[in-house]
């Protein structure tokens, strides 16, 4: 699929979770981390979102947040990839910071290059990328 969204993340539904409004997808991915989203209870319908069914999930390198250090604080984001940074390419004002997750997965986060230096973000670093269940976009096969 060619999509903008750079981060795709190819999984299987593990768990569904069907609310009167919106529905919480659980996602495994290969590296064994799960991923979770949450998209309208019609759109889990439509697209026929049920365990066992490869899906795609997007999300776009703004939507990432990069934490390197929690400071004893807990955050109510429900996806936490741990991981480490494997390049930063420097824009005029924005960054992108390149991340491999403890299972393998490709992440980009674009983030300030001030948020760079006040993180101290480097090539090697162990990081946390994070982003809420509502930023995940799901597609699946026709």
């Amino acid at each position: 699929m060619k999509a903008s969204a750079r981060n795709q993340f190819n999984g299987t539904v593990s768990e569904v979770r069907i609310g009167s409004v919106s529905t919480e997808v659980h996602l495994f991915l290969k590296g064994g981390e799960t991923i979770v989203a949450t998209i309208t209870k019609e759109s889990a319908e439509t697209m026929g979102i049920k365990a066992g069914k490869e899906v795609i999930a997007l999300v776009k390198a703004p939507q990432i947040i990069i934490v390197s250090d929690f400071g004893g604080y807990r955050i109510s984001a429900r996806n936490q990839l741990l991981g480490t940074v494997t390049q930063i390419k420097a824009g005029v004002v924005n960054s992108e910071v390149d991340i491999e997750s403890k299972g393998g997965e490709q992440i980009a986060a674009t983030v300030t290059n001030d948020s760079v230096e006040t993180l101290g973000l480097c090539k090697g670093q162990p990081v946390t990328a994070i982003f809420k269940a509502g930023a995940v976009i799901l597609a699946v096969a026709d």
